[in-house]
C-alpha cells in the first residue's frame, strides 16, 4: 500500500471549506436581503393587528380581520414612500365588497359559483398593469376563496360586521405598511442597491469565463442574457426607490452609486468586442487570463460592497476597491513606445496588431474597475455625488403608479394575452368548483380553487413550474400544519404562527416558489382553522392533498385552452426592441456630438433598450417549456439578441472615446462621422435608404462580429480611426440587427 499523499490531502478539507464559506455568505445575503426584511415587516404587522383585535373584540373579529390583512399584504413591497398608498389601497377597495358579496350568496351554489367565476374574471385582469396588477390580482382571489371558508352567516347584519372587520384589518395594516415604509426607506435603498451589485457580479464573473481557455461562447452568452434580463428587473425596482427625492446627502450617494453601476454595465458590454479576433492570436490569448483575473477580482470586491451596504457600513468602515489598473498594466505585453499603462498609445497605433486590441480590451475592464472603485469612494464618502438631472427630474425614472384605464383597455382584444389568462382560468375555476361539489370525499372547494389560482399563470413555463412546487410545497405544509395542531396550542400561539408563515411566503415569493407553497399552505389552512373553530375543528391531510392534486391537475390542463404562446407575443416584443435601439443609437449619438446637450433623454432610452431586450429575452426562455410545435425558432431571437448588444457595446466604445479621449480626436472628422453613422443606423433599423446614403456591407461574418478592416497603421496619428471604426461597425452591426428582425418575424 502507497502512503497517502500529503501535499494533497488537505485539498478536499480546503474546498469544503471554501464551500462552506460561500454557502455562508450566500445565506448571510439572502437573510439581509429586502425579501426578507419585507417579510419580517408583514409577520410583524399581521401578528401585532391580530393579537390586539383578538385582546379587544374576541377570536372571531381577529380572525376575520386577519383576512383583511393579509389580501392588504400581499401589495407590500419595497416601494417609493410617497406613492405606497396608491400601490395597496385597490386591494382593500375591491376586495372588501368580493368578501362581503361571497357571504352573501353563501347558502346558494348556482349563486356562489357565478360571483367566484366572475370575481376571477375581474381579479385576472388586473394583470393588464403588468407588475403592479399582478399583487392586487391575488388579493381579490384571496378575498373570495378566504370568504368561502369562513363560516356561513345568515343575516344581513352579520355579513355587515364581517366586511367591517375586514375593512378594519385592512385600514389598519395600510397604516402599519405606509409606517415601514418610511422607516425603513433607507435599509430598501441600501438592499435593493446591494441586489444589483451582486447581479452585476455574476455578470462579470460570467464575462471572466469567457476569457478563460476554451470557452463555451454559445453556453456563456445564453447565461448572460438571462443574467442581463435579471439585472434589468433588479435595476428598475431599484430606481423606484433609490432615485425617489435624492434631496439628502445619504440618498445621493446612493442614486450616485446607481449610476456608476449603470456605468460599469455599458463598459462591460463593450468587454466582447474584438474577443474572438483576440482568442485566434496567441499573444494575446498569453494574456486574457490576467483579464480574467481582474473581472473576477472587481466582481469579488463589488459583493463586497454589497455585503457592506447590507452590513449597513458607512464611512471608512467600507471596504475599498483595489485600483487593478498597474496589475493589468504589468501582466499585458509592453508597447513599443508606451504611454499611460492601459490609454490607447496617442503617437502609434496599429488596430491590425492584436497587442493594441489587448490593450483596448484591458483598458474597458480598467474603466470598469474604476467605476468600482468610484462606488467605493462613494459609499465610504470620500468622494461627492454628482448627479446633476437626476436630482431634479427622478421622476422620470420610476415607474409610475398611477391607475388609468389606458392599459386594460389595452388588453381587450381577442388575441390580448391577459385577456386570454382571464378567460382560462376563469374556465378552470368554474371547472373546479363544479368538480368540488361532485367529489366523494369531504371538498374543501375554497382549497381546489386556490390551488388552481395560484398554479395557473400566463404561461405554459410559470404554470408548470408552480405546479410541482404547489404539490410538494403542500404535502410539506400540511404535515407542518397537522404537526401545529397536535399541540391544541391556543389562539394566540397559532396568530404568530400564521404570521410568521405569512411573512415566509411574502418573502420568497419570488425567488423560491417552493418556500413559499409551504408557507402559504400553513399560513392559508390555520387561517381557515381559525375561522371555523368550533365548528368545523378537524383537520384530514389527505383530503387536503387531494384537493391540492386535483387544483393542480385542472390547472395544467386549462393551460392549453384559449393559450397565448409565446410566438404570438415575440413579434411585438422583436419590433420595440428594435425601435429602442433605433431611438438609443440617435440620441447617444447625438449627445456625444455635442457636449452641452443634456444626456436625460439618452439615459432614458438607454434604459428601454435594455427592458425591452430583457423582456424579449425572458418570453424566449418560457417558450422553451412551450410544446415543439408551437415554439419560435429560436436562432434568429438569440442572433437578434447578441447582435442588440453588440450594438449596445458598439456605442458604449465610442462613448468612451469620445468623453475620455475627446483631446485625442481630430473632431473635424468625428463630427461628420457621427451624423453620417445616425443616419446609417437609421436607415438600417428603419428598413430604409436615406438619400445619398448606402446601407453598408456588412460583409463575412467572423464569429459573431462583422467584418471591418482595421485603420491602416501609417495614418492612425490619433485616435480617429479607432472612432471612426467603431462608427463603421455600429453601421454594419445595425444591418446584422435589422437582418436578425426579418428572420425572427419570417
Amino acid at each position: 500500500m502507497n502512503p497517502p499523499d500529503t501535499a494533497s490531502s488537505p485539498a478536499p478539507a480546503i474546498r469544503l471549506q471554501q464551500r462552506a464559506q460561500a454557502w455562508l455568505q450566500k445565506s448571510l445575503h439572502v437573510l439581509l436581503s429586502q425579501y426578507v426584511a419585507n417579510g419580517l415587516t408583514v409577520s410583524l404587522g399581521l401578528v401585532l393587528i391580530m393579537l390586539a383585535l383578538f385582546e379587544a373584540a374576541g377570536l372571531a373579529a381577529a380572525s376575520t380581520a386577519a383576512v383583511g390583512v393579509m389580501i392588504t399584504s400581499l401589495p407590500d413591497v419595497p416601494a417609493p414612500r410617497k406613492r405606497k398608498i396608491m400601490q395597496m389601497l385597490p386591494a382593500p377597495l375591491l376586495g372588501a365588497p368580493l368578501f362581503m358579496l361571497v357571504q352573501l350568496v353563501r347558502h346558494d351554489e348556482l349563486l356562489l359559483g357565478i360571483v367566484v367565476t366572475a370575481a376571477t374574471f375581474l381579479a385576472v385582469m388586473m394583470m393588464a398593469w403588468g407588475k403592479r396588477g399582478g399583487p392586487i390580482c391575488f388579493s381579490l382571489l384571496f378575498s373570495t376563496l378566504f370568504s368561502m371558508a369562513a363560516p356561513p352567516v345568515g343575516t344581513l347584519e352579520q355579513i355587515a360586521l364581517h366586511g367591517a372587520w375586514f375593512l378594519v384589518g385592512a385600514g389598519l395594516y395600510l397604516l402599519w405598511a405606509v409606517l415601514t415604509t418610511h422607516l425603513l426607506n433607507a435599509r430598501f435603498r441600501a438592499q435593493l442597491l446591494a441586489e444589483c451589485l451582486h447581479s452585476f457580479a455574476q455578470i462579470l464573473r460570467t464575462q471572466a469565463r469567457r476569457f478563460g481557455p476554451q470557452p463555451d461562447h454559445s453556453a456563456l452568452l445564453a447565461s448572460m442574457l438571462q443574467q442581463q434580463a435579471t439585472l434589468a428587473d433588479h435595476l428598475q425596482n431599484t430606481r423606484d426607490v433609490v432615485l425617489e427625492s435624492p434631496t439628502t446627502p445619504a440618498r445621493q450617494r446612493l442614486a450616485a452609486l446607481l449610476l456608476s453601476l449603470l456605468e460599469a454595465r455599458d463598459h462591460q458590454l463593450a468587454c466582447d468586442l474584438d474577443l474572438d479576433f483576440l482568442l485566434e492570436h496567441s499573444a494575446s490569448v498569453a494574456a486574457l487570463p490576467a483579464l480574467q483575473l481582474a473581472l473576477d477580482s472587481t466582481a469579488a470586491q463589488l459583493e463586497t460592497l454589497g455585503m457592506d451596504l447590507l452590513l449597513g457600513r458607512r464611512g471608512a468602515a467600507v471596504n475599498a476597491i483595489t485600483d487593478l489598473r498597474p496589475q493589468l498594466a504589468g501582466a499585458l505585453p509592453p508597447r513599443t513606445q508606451p504611454a499611460d499603462p492601459l490609454a490607447p498609445d496617442p503617437l502609434r497605433i496599429d488596430t491590425t496588431d492584436p497587442l493594441a486590441l489587448l490593450h483596448n480590451m484591458a483598458d474597458r475592464i480598467g474603466h470598469i474597475n474604476d467605476e468600482a472603485v468610484k462606488m467605493a469612494a462613494l459609499a465610504r464618502g470620500d468622494l461627492a455625488p454628482a448627479l446633476a438631472a437626476v436630482r431634479t427630474q427622478w421622476q422620470l425614472f420610476v415607474s409610475t403608479t398611477r391607475w388609468s384605464w389606458k392599459p386594460l383597455l389595452g388588453q381587450l382584444s381577442w388575441s390580448a394575452p391577459t385577456l386570454r389568462y382571464a378567460l382560462r382560468c376563469t374556465l378552470a375555476v368554474a371547472a373546479g368548483y363544479v368538480a368540488s361539489l361532485h367529489l366523494p370525499w369531504v371538498a374543501h372547494e375554497y382549497w381546489i380553487l386556490l390551488t388552481i389560482v395560484v398554479v395557473m399563470r400566463g404561461n405554459l413555463a410559470q404554470t408548470v413550474q408552480r405546479r410541482n412546487a404547489r404539490v410538494a410545497g403542500t404535502l410539506l405544509g400540511c404535515a407542518l400544519v397537522m404537526a401545529v395542531l397536535a399541540a391544541h396550542p391556543g389562539a394566540r400561539t397559532l396568530f404568530g404562527v400564521v404570521a410568521l408563515a405569512m411573512g415566509l411566503a411574502h418573502a420568497f415569493a419570488l425567488r423560491r416558489y417552493l418556500y413559499t407553497s409551504i408557507a402559504a399552505t400553513v399560513a392559508g389552512l390555520l387561517q381557515a382553522h381559525l375561522l371555523l373553530v368550533g365548528i368545523q375543528p378537524s383537520f384530514a391531510m389527505a383530503e387536503r392533498l387531494g384537493d391540492t392534486l386535483l387544483g393542480a391537475l385542472i390547472a395544467w390542463l386549462f393551460s392549453y385552452v384559449l393559450p397565448a404562446w409565446e410566438r404570438n407575443q415575440i413579434p411585438a416584443l422583436v419590433r420595440r426592441s428594435v425601435q429602442a435601439q433605433l431611438k438609443h443609437a440617435q440620441l447617444a449619438l447625438a449627445l456625444l456630438d455635442n457636449s452641452k446637450t443634456s444626456d436625460l433623454p439618452w439615459r432614458l432610452a438607454r434604459r428601454e433598450a435594455y427592458n425591452s431586450l430583457s423582456d424579449l429575452t425572458l418570453a424566449t426562455q418560457r417558450s422553451l417549456a412551450e410544446p415543439q410545435k408551437v415554439r419560435p425558432p429560436l436562432e434568429p431571437l438569440e442572433a437578434l439578441q447578441a447582435r442588440s448588444y453588440q450594438l449596445l457595446a458598439q456605442l458604449t466604445a465610442v462613448k468612451s472615446l469620445l468623453l475620455l479621449h475627446r483631446a485625442q480626436l481630430d473632431m473635424a472628422v468625428a463630427q461628420p462621422a457621427l451624423v453620417q453613422s445616425a443616419r446609417c443606423i437609421a436607415a438600417e433599423l428603419e428598413g430604409t435608404d436615406t438619400a445619398g446614403q448606402a446601407t453598408p456591407d456588412a460583409g463575412p461574418a467572423i464569429a459573431g462580429q462583422p467584418f471591418q478592416p482595421r485603420p491602416d497603421p501609417l495614418l492612425a496619428a490619433d485616435l480617429t480611426p479607432w472612432l471612426l471604426r467603431r462608427l463603421t461597425l455600429a453601421c454594419a452591426m445595425a444591418s446584422e440587427l435589422r437582418q436578425a428582425q426579418a428572420r425572427a418575424l419570417a
